[in-house]
Formats: structure tokens, sequence, C-alpha cells
């Protein structure tokens, strides 16, 4: 009984926890874009950079940092809503956009 219960729990957090293109499509594509191109109308306000000109210039380092800690004024940080796990996933998708 007890193992089932943990291995139930464990199935619910795994659940729980959203992966990186759904993040993005929550967090970022309001600015960024589906694309990553920045061409939405935040975006264009904000002037977002493309992705293939964001991820030539900055390592994922430096994203990472920055999806960590934001960036003012206009970018908020999701340190506090997203593991490190999540954040260095949701990087690598948004620079395999320019792909």
């Amino acid at each position: 009984m007890k193992m089932t219960l943990v291995l139930r729990l464990g199935a619910v957090s795994a659940r729980a926890e959203k992966d990186a293109k759904d993040i993005y499509r929550d967090k970022c594509a309001v600015c960024h874009g589906a694309d990553g191109a920045g061409k939405t109308a935040k975006g264009k306000k904000l002037k977002i950079k493309d992705v293939h000109e964001t991820s030539t210039k900055m390592k994922a380092e430096e994203m990472m940092k920055i999806v960590e800690t934001g960036k003012t004024p206009d970018m908020d940080a999701y340190g506090k809503d997203c593991s490190k796990g999540q954040i260095k996933e949701l990087v690598e998708y948004y620079r395999g956009l320019a792909k």
C-alpha cells in the first residue's frame, strides 16, 4: 500500500512539472513569438531581437541567468516559478527555434 501511494505521488508530481515548450508558450511567446522572431505586438514594442541573432551573440549560460533573474525593466524573473532544470530546458528550446 505504501509503495503504491509513493509511486502515484511521484507520477502526479512528474506530470505537474511543465515541459519547456509549455513554459515557453505560457511565459515567453507573448513577447518572443511562437517562432522566436519577436514579431509580436509586445515584442515589437520592446524591440525583442530574433532568436537567430540572440543565440549567436549570447551563450546559453547568459540566457539562463536572464531567465532566472529577469531583465529590467521589461522581462520578469522566472527563477521562483521554474526550477534550474526547467530554465535550462527552456533556454535549449528557445535556442532550438533558431535551427
